[in-house]
């Protein structure tokens, strides 16, 4: 495998020195963490469908398929009609607030008193999810170098770590870029085809197989449900996905960019449902689903063909997890520690006061604490599944209310947020507790829960004062004050 390791270290050392590029143009704030949000169709596009499509996706994604078929499709097909939903209704809203986060959406709405609580769940939420991206370098390595499962961790975590630390969204943009086109080629271009047919062709597949694999629901309606729910929703209002909306140099970009982005997605996840299919065939009997990806790759591709493609495969991890962890270091910095300390800025009012305090080197130590943490917890945990499950019932169960409830309906209120982030983030930790991690009623009731109480207390309560109702709608039509930087011309 001497081809295969080349492959994949130079890979790695491109993602290195991409990243120490990227440090020399990450020179203010909004450079560090939104790219100066002057992105351009092309790069927001891929960038977009980089960081949403990782790990889970693709090796879980395959995994599914082979274990039930074409409908294994749906997990990632969810990811894809979320991004859609994203882009067509909200994300030209979402790009003119000119924030840094969710929870800066939220008090620019609700008048500045739901930040620190929805920043606190928004924080656990990102950080799951660059953990279980993380937990997913063990299997990516031991396939190609058999390493020792905290070493891989540790070897994938500081990497990408090095990178994101160093140049910020630059560095992770540029990656993304990279890996968006390793991903591409790897995954769509050789494994998809040579998987059918080293398979025998589709015709053969289906003569293998159970007719219920080639079924688009055979996953089962509660399942799809569940996924929808999740997933679908989870797209919208997740940190790591608006803080790449930020990064759109317009409107135009924002929206049609991320509708490109959504619909590669929905390619994406018929690709992996096929190629866990195509292994069903070739391997009946593997011990877990989730290797079918690896044992496909080791077993079938020709050298230096398996090394790109494991390199698409550490693309995808890599990604979500760069994308996840600046996620959970802008939360934790922006919205926890600089309330605590009293110093929140906006773009409105950063300028020189960002200088004075060196922003830039304190979302980049920011970074270098949450990706230690990161690791550590990844190697601490071994459930993949579950971690992932755990995050996004806390981001859906508690925020998804309070934030389309900001966006659609103008007579929520802070006290109504507040209650709802409340009340969803509690029932779905109870429910799990009672029902387990993996059951679909946490999910289901803790939203229920959440709106509910949303709609109630925001009736009761006096509603939002004018004077902030207006500054929003003000924000919202792109009429409030906007960076310096984002005068500079898009990047293609």
């Amino acid at each position: 495998m001497a081809v295969d390791y080349t492959v994949i270290v130079v890979y790695l050392v491109g993602m290195l020195a991409v990243g120490w590029w990227g440090m020399r143009r990450a020179k203010s704030k909004s450079e560090f963490l939104v790219a100066g949000r002057r992105l351009g169709p092309t790069m927001y596009s891929g960038t977009m469908a980089a960081i949403v499509l990782g790990g889970a996706s693709t090796i879980g994604g395959v995994g599914l398929g082979y274990q039930y078929g074409l409908s294994g499709a749906w997990m990632v097909f969810s990811i894809g009609l979320g991004l859609l939903a994203l882009s067509v209704f909200f994300s030209a809203r979402i790009a003119r607030l000119k924030v840094y986060t969710v929870s800066e959406m939220l008090d620019l709405r609700y008048g500045g008193r739901a930040g620190v609580i929805s920043g606190v769940v928004m924080w656990a939420y990102t950080l799951m999810l660059a953990v279980t991206s993380t937990i997913a370098y063990a299997t990516i390595f031991d396939v190609l170098f058999d390493m020792n499962r905290t070493v891989a961790i540790i070897l994938g975590g500081s990497i990408v770590v090095a990178y994101s630390t160093l140049g910020g969204m630059w560095s992770i943009t540029l990656t993304d870029m990279v890996q968006f086109v390793v991903k591409t080629i790897g995954v769509l271009l050789l494994l998809l085809p040579i998987a059918v047919v080293k398979a025998g062709g589709f015709s053969e597949m289906k003569a293998q197989l159970p007719t219920e694999y080639f079924d688009p629901l055979g996953i089962g309606g509660e399942t799809i449900f569940t996924y929808v729910l999740i997933y679908t929703f989870g797209m919208l209002i997740g940190q790591d996905i608006w803080q790449r909306v930020f990064t759109a140099g317009s409107d135009r970009t924002a929206k049609w960019g991320g509708t490109v982005a959504g619909t590669y997605c929905l390619v994406y996840a018929l690709a992996g449902a096929v190629i866990g299919t195509a292994a069903k065939v070739l391997y009946p009997k593997l011990d877990s689903a989730d290797d079918a990806f690896a044992t496909i790759v080791k077993d079938e591709l020709p050298m230096g063909v398996r090394g790109l493609v494991l390199a698409a495969a550490l693309a995808a991890v890599m990604s979500t997890s760069s994308g996840a962890l600046i996620a959970c270091a802008t939360v934790a910095n922006n919205d926890i520690w600089s309330r605590l300390r009293g110093a929140v800025t906006t773009d409105s009012d950063a300028t020189a006061s960002d200088e004075e305090r060196d922003e830039v080197r304190g979302n980049r130590a920011f970074i270098l604490i949450m990706g230690v943490a990161v690791i550590c917890t990844a190697i601490a945990l071994n459930n993949v599944v579950e971690a992932l499950t755990v995050a996004y019932n806390l981001l859906v169960g508690g925020l998804l209310v309070p934030i389309l409830g900001g966006l659609l309906w103008k007579r929520g209120t802070a006290q109504g947020a507040l209650a709802a982030v409340a009340v969803g983030g509690l029932a779905v930790i109870g429910l799990m507790a009672s029902y387990g991690i993996l059951a679909n009623e946490p999910i289901y009731y803790g939203l229920l829960s959440s709106l509910a109480v949303y709609v109630i207390v925001s009736l009761a309560t006096p509603a939002t004062d004018p004077a902030v109702l207006a500054a929003w709608r003000e924000r919202l039509a792109g009429r409030g004050s906007e960076p310096v930087s984002d005068s500079v011309p898009a990047h293609q």
